[in-house]
């Protein structure tokens, strides 16, 4: 790996198209040690166009390649599906400075992403059929991978679906607590007309904060403690089970959070949950020592606020306890300048679209999850969750979506240039074991030893 190099004067040079790869011919990639939630095999995978064709165990023996076969040795390497963030925030349009389409895609691939799933929080808000179109149009103009945009819940559009059935969203983010942007659905009246009339078919994603005690625990200068979280997931959850209908509760970050979903769940209530990694791998209580690491990066306190905020390590020791209740994991990459992180009202949120997945295989070599929990919660479930057709597993007919991680590769997060705008992580300093070195989007290198290696517009919507 590079040298570490001042934040300051980190330059990302977006090094692009490699010469198109025929679609004609086929790829065989041989030898890789493929990562499902059942386990690991040795195995090869062979690629026609875009789909996966035929996946034989070595003990099958290997298959040989015939002529006009390209061949890519994977041997050493683990092969991933490629893994689907279904929470990312890519700020365009309004928010460019940022983030956009493309540097927040070119991200995702450093990261091992494949898909990513996009909130609809942006200015203008993705909450009508223009405003979804408009934004659609530039994700397709821009985007380096695959991609889904949600459709955003307000006071008065809880018919929007009913009134253009065209729009092709991947689910619809309720917001019953504040952040960024101003999708708020505080009336219970308004938030129980979306449950009520959206497509029972689709999914609801709520950010579960009630907003009442949020305000009034500002005025007694706590900020978000986690009852908040508690009384609006309780909320959620009664009203997915009156209407009997699809929930995924996002940024699950408190105990009692995950034995509200994990009862719900018992009891037939269709909910399901993602747990991100700054809740998982940062507390309020380690957040202090990487604050002073952090301060010889230049990097401010406010690097490590978002919404619902970072909490005591009891309830981190109970993500981790709970794994199993997670449907998912996902980033909710959140990207802000540092200029507006020193502001005087910093917003929150942090990027982590390129630290997911080496913060996941650091953890497998410590003992606390295994390779295949990665593939159930940043590949399978994902897809699972959101119906994404043709991805998330590496089986014949599924597209040759895959991503080749080097197990061994030992380096320190912040030692490469990110791809992500905003140009820093909150967890720069991290020392981490194992590395992203190739990722294939539907049979095309998108991604090999650093380089991103394909146009703009290569990506395409998500098929739900």
């Amino acid at each position: 790996m590079r040298g570490r190099r001042p934040w300051a004067y980190r330059r990302f040079v977006y090094q692009l198209i490699d010469p198109v790869q025929s679609m004609t011919s086929s790829l065989l990639i041989s030898s890789g040690t493929l990562v499902s939630s059942a386990g690991l095999r040795r195995a090869d995978i062979l690629i026609e166009g875009e789909h996966i064709a035929e996946v034989r165990d070595a003990a099958s023996g290997a298959r040989s390649p015939t002529p006009g076969d390209r061949v890519l040795d994977a041997s050493g390497l683990l092969v991933f599906p490629g893994l689907i963030d279904v929470h990312t925030h890519l700020r365009q349009p309004g928010g460019e400075h940022k983030e956009d389409f493309y540097t927040g895609t070119c991200a995702a691939l450093a990261g091992g992403v494949t898909t990513v799933l996009v909130m609809p929080n942006t200015s203008p808000p993705l909450v009508d059929g223009a405003t979804f179109n408009h934004a659609m149009r530039l994700a397709e103009q821009n985007a380096v991978c695959d991609f889904g945009l949600f459709l955003g819940a307000t006071q008065t559009n809880a018919s929007v679906k009913s009134q253009d059935a065209s729009l092709r969203e991947c689910g619809l983010k309720l917001y019953m607590g504040s952040s960024t942007g101003d999708l708020l659905v505080e009336d219970f009246a308004a938030q129980y007309a979306h449950f009520e009339r959206y497509p029972r078919d689709r999914v609801i994603a709520v950010h579960a904060e009630h907003e009442p005690a949020v305000r009034y625990f500002a005025g007694r200068g706590l900020r978000r403690p986690p009852i908040c979280a508690e009384i609006e997931v309780s909320r959620a959850v009664a009203m997915a089970a009156q209407c009997n209908r699809r929930l995924h509760v996002c940024h699950v970050s408190t105990r009692r959070e995950v034995e509200i979903i994990a009862a719900a769940k018992a009891r037939g209530v269709p909910v399901t949950c993602e747990f991100t990694p700054h809740h998982l791998f940062l507390s309020r209580q380690r957040c202090q020592d990487r604050q002073r690491r952090a301060a010889a990066l230049d990097l401010p306190p406010a690097c490590f606020e978002m919404n619902p905020p970072l909490r005591d390590q009891e309830d981190v020791e109970a993500l981790w306890a709970h794994l199993h209740v997670a449907d998912c994991i996902a980033t909710d990459h959140a990207p802000h300048t540092l200029e507006e992180k020193r502001s005087a009202n910093p917003p929150m949120g942090v990027p982590g679209l390129e630290t997911m997945l080496p913060l996941l295989l650091t953890a497998v070599h410590e003992g606390k999850l295994r390779l295949e929990d990665i593939a159930r919660l940043c590949c399978e479930g994902p897809a699972r969750i959101y119906k994404i057709a043709g991805k998330g597993t590496i089986a014949p007919g599924f597209d040759a979506d895959l991503t080749l991680v080097d197990p061994s590769a030992e380096w320190v997060i912040g030692d490469v240039p990110l791809f992500t705008k905003c140009n820093w992580t909150p967890f720069a300093g991290w020392p981490v074991r194992g590395a992203v070195q190739r990722v294939l989007v539907r049979g095309r290198r998108v991604f090999d030893a650093g380089r991103v290696t394909v146009e703009r517009g290569f990506g395409r919507p998500a098929r739900n």
